[in-house]
């Protein structure tokens, strides 16, 4: 004999939601969301953190890059299920609570690192994850390990000049 789920016996056809709990940008947050949700899609859609940009929605180009526990991830390849207990950080959550910029944001600023801004937030995301490992230290090696991140303008040039500056004021 089959087990039912209460919850989809009115309507056998209602998704079944779970229960998320994560740390987002230093606020404990609960959601009730469909197993199948991205984390991309429940911060932006259930948190209304629109910082972080849907690009190609596979994982290739890096605009929905954000921090979980400190290290750089793909949000649209991550189930928000699987990160359950987890402390997500935002492009939203990397400045002071005063305003102050994060330097990577302020770097950024300072070089024109951005064009038409769309890739800003997960380039940003990943430079801090980036700067954080420490296994970067050269201009070679910052463009390999943030070729992750694209970005249709061009502004790659800027965007190392950026993440060196942040580097040196770390």
């Amino acid at each position: 004999m089959a087990r039912t789920n209460p919850a989809t016996q009115a309507n056998p056809q209602a998704p079944q939601k779970v229960l998320v709990q994560l740390s987002v940008n230093g606020a404990e947050t609960k959601l009730n969301v469909a197993p199948w949700t991205t984390l991309l899609d429940a911060l932006r859609e259930h948190l209304d953190l629109t910082g972080t940009k849907k690009g190609c929605d596979h994982g290739q180009c890096g605009a929905c890059t954000v921090l979980i526990d400190g290290r750089r991830i793909n949000s649209c390849l991550t189930l928000a299920v699987m990160k359950d207990g987890a402390k997500v950080t935002t492009i939203e959550g990397l400045a002071a609570r005063d305003g102050a910029l994060h330097p990577v944001q302020k770097a950024f600023i300072d070089h024109d690192a951005f064009q038409c801004g769309y890739c800003t937030p997960g380039q940003i995301c990943s430079a801090v994850g980036l700067i954080a490992e420490g296994k970067a230290k050269t201009p070679d090696e910052i463009r390999e390990m943030m070729s992750g991140n694209i970005c249709r303008c061009a502004a790659y040039p800027n965007i190392v000049a950026a993440i060196q500056q942040a580097m040196r004021a770390s």
